[in-house]
């Protein structure tokens, strides 16, 4: 125990400094956004012409592209962000590789936008909660993007019982 107490700040310090090979960048980056891939994930290009930076949009999961509400979702995320400056705060990487992080172009938190919009759900954890449950619940209320259609099917569901979409993302 005494040995532990005695190393617990170089360990602290190790732990702190240990980065994982390919980890997304903790600090915010300033780019354009040159694609959008579906509802929740687009590509930006940081100044200078450096590498793309493909994101997944945090706490958000957007239709599937071949779902129904997929293009339009897609569409929304074009008109607020294509061609954009644009500021990515990276939080980590999903199992594709890609970086997730909360993405604002101006003052506008465009994932936040997509669920206030009816044109994504909060991302659900474990206990079927979501950050932007409140904000799903209002866009649901007001009959706003696949809500007011009816028969919106979350994406996890879809996935479920119909697998990835194979083409068109």
């Amino acid at each position: 125990m005494t040995l532990l107490l005695r190393f617990w700040p170089l360990f602290t310090v190790m732990a702190l400094c240990a980065t994982p090979a390919g980890a997304a960048p903790e600090a915010p980056v300033t780019a354009i956004v040159v694609r959008v891939i579906d509802g929740d994930s687009l590509v930006l290009r940081p100044p200078g012409g450096g590498r793309p930076i493909e994101v997944r949009l945090v706490d958000i999961d957007a239709p599937e592209i071949c779902q129904i509400g997929g293009a339009e979702s897609r569409k929304a995320l074009e008109e607020l962000a294509l061609t954009q400056t644009a500021v990515l705060r990276p939080s980590g990487r999903d199992s594709y590789g890609r970086t997730i992080g909360r993405v604002m172009v101006g003052d506008i938190d465009i994932g936040k936008r997509q669920v206030e919009d009816g044109r994504a759900w909060s991302a659900q954890g474990r206990n079927g909660r979501g950050p932007l449950m409140k904000q799903e619940r209002m866009a649901k209320a007001l009959n706003r993007g696949f809500w007011a259609g009816g028969g919106a099917v979350n994406p996890r569901d879809f996935r479920r019982a119909h697998g990835p979409c194979t083409s068109g993302g």
